[in-house]
């Protein structure tokens, strides 16, 4: 168990420092997320799986707070309200339980953050590219090479591994940058 624990955090360690070459794909994500809410327009977010709850995640960390005491910010995560998730996906299907909402809730000029760790979640990638026709901003969280994700967004943060939990560990650390950041931004301190 040592060992395994030992090389875990190594690991963990070791991708994080890689991270820093992420430094300004996470920045381009957080000042499009910074100039909307600004601006009063929102942020969508949504995942699968332990991604869905990282959709969560960040909607508490803005509509609550992260570290500064300031007004909600308006960030909604597509992945909680099962009454939705379940009609659309009995329905539609589970293609559809995203992009349905978007098209629902997303205007001009909001963003759409979809996460995802190996960028080819189908249901995500639906619904960031219908963002997109609609005229959001859409960004990606995922893995090494982004997969299908790359092409409907306009800023991604791809992590450099191809192990689930290592990737889903780096996402929570880019989580709580973007959180700063853009609180930082929002509230002016």
């Amino acid at each position: 168990m040592r060992e395994k624990i030992e090389k875990v955090l190594r690991d963990t360690a070791a991708l994080h420092e890689a991270m820093v070459d992420q430094a300004g794909a996470i920045e381009k994500a957080a000042r499009l997320i910074a100039q909307a809410l600004a601006a009063g327009r929102g942020l969508y977010v949504m995942g699968n799986g332990g991604s869905a709850a990282d959709a969560q995640h960040i909607a508490g960390e803005l509509v609550g707070r992260f570290e500064l005491e300031r007004r909600p910010l308006r960030c909604v995560s597509l992945s909680t309200d099962t009454s939705i998730l379940t009609a659309v996906a009995n329905d539609y299907g589970f293609e559809e339980i995203f992009v349905r909402q978007v098209r629902a809730l997303v205007g001009k000029g909001d963003v759409v953050m979809g996460i995802s760790t190996s960028g080819k979640s189908a249901n995500v990638n639906r619904a960031l590219e219908e963002a997109r026709r609609l005229g959001a901003v859409t960004i990606g969280l995922t893995g090494r090479i982004g997969g299908a994700m790359r092409s409907v967004c306009d800023a991604i943060i791809c992590v450099p591994s191809d192990s689930t939990p290592r990737i889903q560990e780096a996402h929570q650390t880019v989580i709580h940058i973007i959180c700063g950041l853009v609180e930082q931004t929002v509230a002016g301190k």
